[in-house]
């Protein structure tokens, strides 16, 4: 290296040296690294995740309202058995829909 800088051996340990003690001194700025870009994704994923049961049961509590609405309106003398099945049949229609909205 020295000779294709045209310069000794001992000026390129000189400036090797130099170079490598400011490196020490002044550390570079650290960057974003690959871990902490994976931490942050798993926070996000997670937080998706509970959004998404939240959804998912604020979903199932509303088709309950319906069934028990309708069949309180309807004036049916429908058992909680009955009104279950209708839903848990409601449930399972919006979410199947929500599936097929995806594609």
């Amino acid at each position: 290296m020295a000779e294709r800088d045209g310069t000794s051996v001992y000026a390129l340990l000189q400036r090797s040296v130099k170079a490598g003690v400011a490196a020490l001194a002044n550390p570079p700025a650290r960057d974003t690294s690959g871990r902490e870009i994976i931490t942050e994704l798993v926070t996000v994923s997670t937080r998706m995740v509970d959004a998404e049961r939240m959804l998912d049961r604020a979903l199932f509590t509303a088709c309950a309202a319906y069934c028990y609405a309708r069949a309180a309106a309807m004036g049916l003398p429908q058992s909680d058995e009955a009104i279950t099945e209708e839903i848990n049949a409601a449930y399972n229609r919006q979410r199947r829909l929500a599936q097929e909205d995806r594609r």
